[in-house]
């Protein structure tokens, strides 16, 4: 495809994980991925507007933004920001032994926006996360922002009981450009039957395996709409449909307009 959406990477490629300060001099960006990793912005201050794919956000002061590898955002940022940037790459979580801390990442990943009510620890944790280098140290920092982060937010989240199988299932529907409308292609890739794949998603999210699917698809569709110049056939390729027809009747069926509609409204 041509003119894709921009990928930025701002880690190195040796790095599992980075954090640093926010930069005082980011106003507005154009809207981009990135690669391989989760950004979580805190703003002790700033205002303004981030738009995380097809949602916009305002920015006000102690306001946390989680945006996951798959999502496209930008920055409209009116006011001189301050805060803090950490990333995390996939790996990172994956060799990490601390259960505690895949849960809290877990729980806190429902969310793209949370507003913060008190943010003294936090910027303290921050502040110790910048000079940091043993990585046992870092862990337990880390699990402390968690905490306070999840502990001082509104909304308060709801503690998460996914399955490992139905991580694994989100893990890899994040996958933007390996997208298939088809359960037992998943379900084959967790070693598992369509027919369980599909109790763990309704016992958890209360939806089937195929209509998670169809929302990842639909929300990968609509970046691609938004933020590409790429044409529908093209996009249709990209998701795996081999009928750019059956592409434009599947996305009308789940927002009510065709590909060349949304992308106009």
């Amino acid at each position: 495809m041509n003119n894709s959406i921009v990928i930025k990477n701002k880690i190195e490629v040796t790095a599992l994980i980075k954090v640093s300060s926010f930069k005082q001099e980011i106003r507005k960006t154009n809207p981009h991925k990135h690669n391989n990793y989760i950004e979580i912005i805190y703003f002790s201050q700033a205002n303004g507007i981030h738009g995380i794919d097809n949602t916009l956000f305002p920015i006000t002061p102690a306001t946390v933004f989680l945006i996951h590898q798959e999502q496209v955002h930008y920055w409209d940022i009116t006011s001189k920001p301050k805060g803090f940037v950490l990333i995390l790459k996939k790996e990172f979580i994956q060799n990490s032994l601390d259960y505690q801390l895949k849960e809290l990442l877990s729980q806190l990943s429902e969310f793209s926006c949370l507003n913060l009510n008190n943010t003294k620890s936090v910027d303290t944790i921050f502040n110790l996360l910048l000079k940091e280098k043993n990585l046992m140290a870092i862990e337990g920092l880390l699990k402390a922002l968690l905490v306070n982060i999840i502990t001082e937010s509104t909304p308060k989240p709801i503690l998460s009981n996914k399955s490992d199988t139905l991580n694994l299932f989100q893990d890899l529907l994040k996958q933007a450009d390996k997208l298939h409308n088809n359960v037992s292609y998943y379900a084959q890739k967790l070693k598992t039957s369509p027919q369980n794949l599909n109790a763990i998603c309704r016992k958890t999210l209360k939806q089937s395996a195929s209509e998670i699917i169809a929302k990842h698809i639909i929300d990968e569709a609509k970046r691609q709409l938004l933020y590409s110049q790429n044409r529908i056939s093209e996009i249709a390729y990209y998701l795996n449909f081999n009928d750019s027809s059956y592409f434009i009747k599947y996305f009308k069926r789940f927002t009510g307009l065709t590909p060349k509609e949304f992308r106009k409204k």
